[in-house]
């Protein structure tokens, strides 16, 4: 795999999210890039990739599309294609970049499937003073679990990154913009971003109004057309 840049931030702070339950690393990550004003910087580039060239304000973006929010010194991984066989590649090609640019800390973003309707959200942290931060912000560390993709791939053979990892838990496999917010609430009071997630909330709201009404129309439909099978039975 090949880094690909126009420019290079120095010590940043690099957030990535690789498509997973929810969507959530994805919306979170689309939404940072939004809000923050980030600008991309390039690209990492592999013909294993899935050719998926998605066009935006008429521009091509690219799969693996590289982010800078320069004011706060954040550079955003922001992944569209499914990386699935490619997990380990991408976790080296990430350690790679983070020494590239000296950054301060790798932080990733993962949903996890729970039976919970409170949406909780957890934390890794290899640095200690990084987990004193995260707790102070009420904050609780992730103490089992299974860990799996990309991050997986970065906290087995982190090569002294300093690395945190995100993890929200969702119900759903749809894109769950819900928990997306609440990774956004926590980035924002961990790095000070002073980013709003009532837009993302917002959006939630709409995807769930809409995808009732959906189940609901199903609903009826499948009740109509159980209702015409019993006429024509008798």
């Amino acid at each position: 795999m090949e880094i690909i840049l126009n420019k290079k931030p120095k010590s940043p702070t690099i957030i990535e999210g690789f498509p997973g339950l929810g969507l959530i690393a994805t919306i979170s990550t689309e939404f940072l890039i939004k809000h923050l004003n980030a600008k991309s910087i390039g690209h990492i580039w592999s013909k294993e990739l899935m050719p998926i060239a998605a066009v935006h304000e008429n521009k091509i973006v690219q799969p693996l599309e590289i982010y800078f929010a320069e004011k706060e010194n954040i550079v955003i991984v922001h992944a569209l294609s499914d990386v699935r066989g490619l997990e380990w590649d991408i976790s080296e090609t990430l350690k790679k970049l983070y020494t590239m640019l000296k950054a301060k800390e790798m932080i990733t973003i993962e949903g996890i499937l729970s039976s919970s309707p409170t949406n909780g959200v957890f934390f890794y942290a290899s640095n200690h003073s990084k987990k004193k931060k995260l707790e102070s912000i009420s904050l609780t560390p992730l103490k089992e679990g299974i860990i799996m993709g990309v991050t997986a791939g970065l906290v087995l053979k982190p090569k002294s990154m300093n690395m945190t990892g995100i993890f929200v838990e969702t119900q759903s496999k749809l894109p769950d913009s819900k928990s997306a917010a609440k990774v956004v609430e926590v980035l924002d009071n961990y790095l000070d971003l002073k980013v709003d997630s009532k837009p993302l909330l917002a959006a939630a709201e709409q995807f769930e109004q809409k995808l009732k009404a959906l189940l609901d129309q199903t609903k009826k439909t499948k009740d109509h057309k159980k209702a015409r099978e019993l006429d024509y039975l008798g």
